[in-house]
């Protein structure tokens, strides 16, 4: 039951989103998500006894949930009003892709393998072939500033996870997660605000439906699915829980196409493919721990 949660309601989180932002403003739908989700987790840790984060660790939250939340989370959200979730869902899985050029590049952990040339050059043709317009594949091209929203929010979530590597956070999982959570929604909300959302913010406005993809998005895609993640991790091995890094694009595909219409033409398809090929690739290694942690920082991307 646990694998079902954070294979199906993680990957199908993207269709939520895509319903929530036909209404909602971007920026404000993530603040609300991650302010409810983020108090429910903190409320939680500190129930349970947890040492809330210092005040040195509180800015070094507050600096990852920047990243974290307004230039990834947020991007995401504002990004699907003009992409479809699927296809969002398939460049979010990218992550990984990011960590390893940063690895290779700017931290010299890793070293370009045969193995990671391949998987880099999997990664970048299945980007491509879904922005390209001038490979006849039937199906339109993924929105221009969609898609480089997209990849801006990758390359943060990539930034984010190989700085906090290097910074000291709580060691509590739950408590960690709740406060990034939390913080992200605070910063997600004055970001809305910057915006002038809030003058386009009617809730009377906003059907049932949306209000819905809201609470999924908080009850299902954050508290249930995070708390599932952390009870895999204590009983399975973490290259096991893992997989859902591979299995949520493709839900994500699947339920835009079966449930919002969204077309699944050959384009679709091959770039789905290519991405697919590079994250199993890269997170699939063992000559590299970080990788296993790459997998889990992409996976809880697309949740």
């Amino acid at each position: 039951m646990a694998f079902a949660i954070i294979y199906f309601v993680w990957g199908s989180t993207f269709l939520a989103i895509r319903i929530g932002v036909h209404e909602f403003p971007p920026f404000l739908m993530a603040a609300l998500r991650f302010l409810v989700a983020g108090g429910v987790l903190y409320a939680w840790s500190l129930a349970r006894g947890e040492r809330p984060p210092s005040r040195a660790q509180w800015i070094t939250i507050s600096w990852l949930s920047i990243l974290f939340f307004v230039f990834d989370y947020g991007v995401v959200f504002w990004a699907e009003q003009q992409v479809p979730s699927g296809v969002a869902a398939v460049m979010m899985a990218t992550i990984p892709l990011f960590i390893a050029l940063a690895e290779i590049t700017i931290l010299r952990t890793q070293q370009l393998t045969l193995r990671l040339g391949l998987a880099l050059s999997a990664g970048i043709a299945g980007v491509a072939v879904l922005m390209s317009r001038s490979l006849y594949l039937g199906g339109e091209a993924v929105n221009v500033p969609g898609a480089v929203a997209l990849i801006v929010a990758s390359l943060s979530w990539a930034s984010a996870t190989v700085l906090s590597r290097k910074i000291a956070l709580p060691f509590s999982k739950t408590m960690n997660s709740g406060a990034q959570m939390l913080a992200g929604g605070v910063f997600l909300w004055a970001t809305s605000a910057a915006l002038g959302e809030f003058r386009s913010f009617h809730p009377l406005n906003i059907s049932r439906e949306a209000w819905l993809a809201l609470g999924y998005l908080i009850v299902a895609g954050s508290i249930l699915a995070f708390t599932a993640y952390l009870w895999l991790l204590q009983h399975h091995s973490p290259t096991k829980v893992g997989t859902y890094a591979y299995v949520n694009p493709v839900v994500a595909v699947l339920l835009g196409y079966l449930l919002a219409g969204e077309p699944l033409s050959a384009r679709s398809v091959l770039g789905t493919l290519l991405v697919m090929v590079s994250v199993v690739l890269i997170t699939t290694q063992r000559a590299k721990p970080d990788a296993s942690v790459a997998a889990e920082r992409a996976a809880k991307a697309l949740g």
